[in-house]
């Protein structure tokens, strides 16, 4: 199934209709957001194929995500470890890390270690609203996720990528090829150079705001919060 693409300034003008006339949260988009990421990580690494799980979480609402999923991980019997080396004092990011770690879930600030004896990494660096270069201390981050044989998901795009044009062309990230992707709401453009398992999480996309951005909705099942999908090119 190929869905159709939305670009960084229309994902940034649909998440602030979600919160208005969708009236959710910034604190119920998270929560659905991680929900769908965790779902995607059991998809395609359940507990039997090793329970460690290194969760890298950037600055912004991506790395709120990332949160979100390591605690849903926790309850479905992973083991999550959490690097998030810049920390806001969000209060909404303190609370998220308040019940990871009232959860016992360690945080790590040696992510290169702490991915030698991991089974799977959920990338939360950074999400559609990233530009630019990759600044410290993310660069040896990528660039460890860029060489490991360790399977990746990233969430909503491999870290250091350009949301609209894909992978840089030189420094980290530029071979940086995630075995999984789950796009939020819905793909982004760069999903055109990616060659993996793909996903979408958006369950709680009304049909209007759909109708609005041109979007699709796919035909999730059951209770699933991700349906895996192909692209439009």
């Amino acid at each position: 199934m190929a869905l159709r693409t939305l670009n960084a300034k229309n994902a940034a003008a649909l998440d602030k209709d979600l919160m208005s006339v969708g009236a959710y949260s910034l604190d119920q988009l998270m929560e659905l957001a991680g929900l769908s990421v965790s779902q995607a990580v059991y998809r395609v690494h359940p507990p039997s194929r090793g329970r460690k799980i290194l969760v890298a979480c950037g600055p912004g609402n991506n790395g709120g995500d990332g949160l979100v999923a390591a605690r849903h991980l926790f309850h479905y019997g992973y083991q999550p470890t959490i690097y998030f080396p810049k920390k806001t004092g969000n209060e909404l990011y303190e609370r998220l890390t308040t019940q990871l770690k009232n959860l016992d879930i360690p945080f790590t600030e040696d992510f290169e270690n702490t991915l030698k004896t991991t089974n799977h990494v959920v990338d939360a660096i950074f999400g559609f609203s990233f530009s630019g270069e990759v600044r410290d201390p993310f660069k040896e981050v990528i660039s460890a996720m860029e060489n490991t044989k360790v399977p990746v998901l990233s969430v909503d795009a491999p870290s250091s990528w350009s949301i609209e044009d894909g992978p840089p062309e030189s420094g980290p990230g530029a071979k940086f090829m995630p075995a999984t992707l789950i796009s939020l709401t819905a793909p982004k453009p760069l999903v055109k150079h990616f060659t993996g398992t793909h996903f979408v999480g958006g369950r709680f996309l009304p049909p209007s705001v759909a109708e609005k951005y041109d979007l699709d909705i796919p035909d999730y099942k059951g209770v699933d919060q991700v349906v895996e999908v192909g692209v439009s090119k």
